[in-house]
C-alpha cells in the first residue's frame, strides 16, 4: 500500500503542510492521529455490522485528511472503502469483497503514524539519505 516510489508519505505535501500550518500543525496533526484511529475503528465496526452507510462518512474522512499530510496511500485505501460503501448503499449490495481493504487500513494507518511520529518528534535523530535534505542532527553543520 505505497505509492510507485515505496513510500507511505509524500514528505513534500508534508512539509508544505507543516509550513502552512506553521504553530498550529502539531495540534492538527494531533486531531488526524485522534480522528484517524476513530475512523478506523468506526469502519471496522461498519464492516462487522455489514453496514454500507456507517462504512462512508468514516472513509471520507480519513481519505481527506490522509491526504492533507500528504499519506496518499492511506487516503487511497480510505477512498477504496469510501467509494464500495456509496456503491453499496446505491445497489443495496453489502460490498462483502472490500474485507482485505478494510484489513489492511488499521496496519498501514498505525505505519504512517509511526512515520508522522518519527518526523515531528524532536528527539529522534533522522536518518541520513532519506531524500529529504538534512535531519535533525545536521542543522547548521556545512
Amino acid at each position: 500500500m505505497a505509492d510507485a516510489s515505496g513510500a507511505l508519505v509524500d514528505w513534500v505535501e508534508f512539509g508544505r503542510m507543516r509550513t502552512e500550518l506553521g504553530a498550529d500543525f502539531i495540534r492538527i496533526l494531533g486531531y488526524f492521529r485522534e480522528d484517524g484511529g476513530k475512523s478506523v475503528d468506526r469502519i471496522e465496526q461498519a464492516m462487522q455490522r455489514r453496514d454500507a452507510a456507517g462504512l462512508v462518512t468514516p472513509a471520507h474522512t480519513m481519505k481527506t485528511e490522509a491526504r492533507q499530510f500528504g499519506a496518499y496511500p492511506l487516503g487511497d485505501l480510505a477512498e477504496e472503502i469510501e467509494d464500495a460503501g456509496r456503491r453499496a448503499l446505491e445497489s443495496r449490495l453489502f460490498p462483502d469483497q472490500i474485507l482485505p481493504q478494510v484489513a489492511a487500513l488499521r496496519p498501514l494507518y498505525e505505519r504512517t503514524m509511526a512515520l508522522f511520529q518519527q518526523e515531528t518528534n524532536p528527539l529522534v535523530a533522522r536518518g541520513h539519505g532519506t531524500g529529504r535534505g538534512p535531519g535533525n542532527q545536521e542543522f547548521g553543520r556545512l
